[in-house]
């Protein structure tokens, strides 16, 4: 589904759900989005420290301050973020996805993938529309994972770190997501 579409179900949903979560906000600045960006970023490898060792060793990363998702059988979710490289931003993203079946409810959350490979971020920047979970392998870590794995057991293309949740809503991930290049 085009992401214009994706973001018109997006924001119908938001209007019918009334959850007490903000509406979306898609005209973010580049200022505005890299001050939230790092923000979200400093924040998430403060706190987990597998993350403070990916984001040392990784290629890039691409952080997701803020997505919004709202459902009510069919559910649509968007967010727009960063790619960082060398601590300095490089290109602007978003990520949209649409789902439908038995779901209900409103959350906001961001997330955050390290690039652990140039092929990896090779395939990111080549595609005309990068769908999460097609091409190179990524792990969406929990605390579990983050709790019994280093740097130096991570052999995977790309590690995505989910953070930030709130509001209610089952079937949280980033997988079957489409990552598109904003022109900003």
């Amino acid at each position: 589904m085009p992401v214009s579409l994706a973001r018109s179900c997006f924001i119908a949903l938001m209007f019918a759900l009334t959850t007490g979560i903000s509406a979306p906000a898609f005209a973010e600045t580049k200022a505005q989005l890299d001050r939230s960006s790092t923000t979200a970023l400093k924040k998430l490898i403060a706190k987990v420290p597998v993350a403070k060792e990916l984001n040392e060793k990784a290629v890039a990363v691409l952080v997701f301050p803020s997505i919004k998702k709202a459902g009510l059988v069919v559910g649509g979710q968007y967010g727009e973020g960063v790619l960082w490289r060398n601590g300095k931003p490089v290109a602007y993203y978003s990520t949209a996805g649409v789902s439908y079946g038995l779901q209900a409810g409103a959350q906001k959350f961001g997330y955050a993938m390290f690039f652990m490979h140039e092929s990896a971020l090779d395939a990111l920047n080549n595609a005309d529309g990068w769908e999460v979970g097609v091409g190179p392998s990524i792990v969406v870590v929990d605390d579990g994972w983050a709790k019994s794995h280093t740097t130096q057991n991570a052999s995977d293309d790309i590690y995505a770190f989910i953070f930030s949740q709130k509001g209610l809503m089952a079937g949280l991930g980033v997988q079957g997501n489409k990552v598109t290049k904003l022109n900003k």
